[in-house]
């Protein structure tokens, strides 16, 4: 069995910490990686990203600045400070430091956590001194907020997850407490690893297939209008996929004139297309300004569940412009056109669309894609222009769409707003799938 190659990252008495739990688990093999200050970071992950499967932060601070500010595409994981690490450096304090829990300032942890632990204990206490903060923060902001404190004599120590703050505040005089990792919770994290790695290979290895289209006539002139052109175009174009699907470790097979399905695994196309989200580069492709291509994929268990998924994927492409891309996947989801701006998620013909689609002139396709739209705006309320946008119609096709669900009861206008003082108002429809 292949190894999860797991990058640890953080401080390096809390990576001992986590060697010492991964050690007794085989199927994992790490790289250490220490770091002192977060400008680090960054540079640090991009140096060792293609030697891990997955990273595993010591901590939130450092797995928040990673993912704000690297490049890095593996999932990112830490080992949460409340729980069981909590617990461990509170009893330190309380049995043998003889400290009591009003007078520590905290940091980092969200109130509502601190809350909870107490709570879970017990113990009737409720945190005054806390240093909450969503995104990265300066060492020298944490080490202020916890001295100040102290200084004051509001405090007699400083329970904090980060080691450089620690460091500083000891330096100043401030007995500082330190939240490690706990084997526990080191524990659930690897096990939510191992599940994350196992989901990742299965879709890697699902059957993919693409059905591409494209026009033979569109590179004709008037003078070179024969049958050998229309080879010759075929020909190239032929080649042209051939080096393509080489590159994503497919098959290729024509389906008729202007038609061709590849077939391959879905790892490959996921990477490509940037997680289902843009079609690939002209070059990756080998096309130029005058190859458009129309693109269904399909994923699927099987390579005939794939290949069907293809073709459904392909006449939803089509009900776009030329050179659109769609997924169909394997739970009969849909989504695209990729690398639009505005992409949309819809699944395919629920029964109750059907009905809706009898009772009005709709298609299921149609009335599956509005209902996404209105899932994704949060709203059932609409104009003709917002839906001509999401939809990438024309806004008299939308309208049309509107003043059918109108007049089926389906729809009604609720409002209008004026966007110009000369131009028609437009209508905002409340929808009722």
């Amino acid at each position: 069995m292949k190894k999860i190659r797991i990058g640890l990252f953080g401080a390096e008495d809390s990576l001992e910490i986590m060697e010492s739990v991964i050690s007794q688990y085989p199927e994992f093999s790490c790289i250490s990686i220490t770091y002192w200050h977060d400008e680090e970071i960054p540079e640090k992950l991009t140096a060792n990203m293609w030697d891990v499967d997955m990273w595993l932060f010591s901590g939130q601070i450092p797995y928040g600045y990673a993912k704000k500010w690297s490049g890095s595409s593996q999932p990112m994981f830490y080992v949460p400070s409340s729980g069981s690490s909590l617990y461990k450096t509170l009893l330190h304090i309380a049995y043998q430091q003889k400290i009591e829990f009003n007078q520590l300032s905290f940091d980092t942890f969200e109130p509502s956590v601190l809350e909870r632990v107490f709570l879970e204990s017990e113990i009737d206490f409720q945190p005054v001194y806390l240093k909450h903060y969503e995104e990265e923060i300066p060492t020298d902001e944490v080490v202020k907020y916890h001295y100040d404190l102290w200084k004051e004599g509001k405090t007699l120590a400083a329970v904090t997850c980060l080691k450089n703050a620690q460091h500083e505040l000891i330096k100043l005089g401030v007995p500082a407490f330190r939240v490690l990792p706990a084997q526990s919770a080191i524990v659930s994290t690897l096990a939510l690893i191992r599940q994350t790695y196992e989901t990742m290979h299965f879709k890697d290895s699902q059957i993919a297939v693409q059905m591409i289209e494209f026009d033979s006539f569109s590179s004709l002139t008037k003078d070179t209008f024969s049958t050998d052109e229309i080879h010759k175009i075929e020909i190239k174009m032929t080649e042209k996929l051939l080096v393509y699907t080489k590159k994503i470790n497919g098959s290729l097979k024509s389906a008729g004139p202007g038609r061709y399905i590849i077939f391959t695994t879905r790892g490959p196309l996921d990477e490509i297309t940037k997680d289902f989200t843009v079609i690939p580069d002209p070059t990756v492709l080998q096309l130029t300004g005058d190859d458009a291509v129309t693109c269904g994929i399909g994923i699927g268990q099987t390579a005939y569940e794939a290949e069907i998924n293809a073709g459904i994927a392909l006449l939803h492409a089509n009900d776009h412009d030329k050179g659109s891309w769609m997924v169909v996947f394997d739970g009969k989801t849909i989504t695209g056109p990729l690398g639009q701006p505005e992409q949309i998620i819809y699944g395919i013909a629920p029964e109750k669309l059907q009905l809706l689609s009898q009772q009005t002139s709709l298609s299921v396709v149609t009335l599956s894609k509005l209902e996404s739209i209105l899932r994704k705006i949060g709203k059932s309320e609409i104009s003709a222009h917002d839906l001509a946008q999401y939809m990438n119609i024309l806004p008299r096709s939308a309208r049309r769409i509107l003043t059918e669900l109108e007049a089926k009861g389906l729809a009604q206008i609720v409002a209008e707003e004026t966007l110009h003082p000369r131009g028609r108002p437009r209508k905002i429809y409340k929808i009722m799938l």
